[in-house]
């Protein structure tokens, strides 16, 4: 049963029922009923391994439960959001761009490298598996879909890069000779390539 729906284009709404979802810490923007909030930790588990994720992605991926009967309204900065359903298969998804997520769903953040000498940032995915939804951010409009099959890879800028499914195999690829076009050349600037057979979801904008 459907909890999580499209409000707006940047507005997520979820229907509480005696059941419970998890989303982002902070991105309630209002709720009607008998709700309760309470930290639902962290998005990668329990135990010391989840503590090292946790001081490592910051608190971006801290998660908060609602619980109860009413109605929660979520939204992150005026970014567009997109509801995916999923069917016991997995999600990876950006942590900085998961939202809420619904129903009989597991969790895990894999550490996926450093963005480049320009940001220094970290690239951290979160897999979301099993039956449920997921609601994702998106800056700069609307999330665009592009198929990847095994005669044609993809790919992508991590920036822009939001969430995959599908049998595909993440690598990087070094060798990136339009970051020197723009002068963002670096020793340590990457994109990501994706091998097989699914769907990357990307992003307008560069985070």
């Amino acid at each position: 049963m459907a909890q999580l729906f499209e409000k707006s284009k940047k507005v997520i709404e979820a229907h509480l029922s005696g059941t419970g979802i998890r989303a982002i810490a902070g991105s309630m923007v209002a709720y009607e009923g008998n709700v309760q909030f309470k930290s639902a930790g962290f998005g990668g588990g329990d135990g010391v391994l989840a503590g090292l994720k946790r001081r490592a992605t910051g608190e971006s991926l801290s998660l908060m439960e609602c619980s109860g009967q009413g109605r929660v309204f979520f939204a992150v900065n005026g970014q567009n959001v997109t509801v995916v359903d999923l069917n016991n298969d997995t999600l990876q998804v950006e942590s900085q761009q998961l939202l809420a997520f619904a129903g009989n769903l597991r969790t895990d953040v894999t550490f996926a490298g450093v963005r480049g000498a320009t940001t220094g940032a970290g690239l951290f995915t979160t897999k979301v598996s099993g039956q449920g939804q997921v609601a994702l951010l998106s800056a700069g409009g609307p999330l665009i879909h592009l198929e990847v099959s095994p005669q044609y890879p993809l790919v992508v800028d991590p920036d822009a890069f939001v969430a995959a499914r599908g049998n595909l195999q993440q690598s990087f690829v070094t060798d990136v000779s339009w970051r020197d076009v723009m002068g963002q050349g670096g020793g340590e600037a990457f994109s990501l390539r994706w091998d097989g057979q699914g769907v990357v979801l990307i992003q307008p904008a560069e985070r």
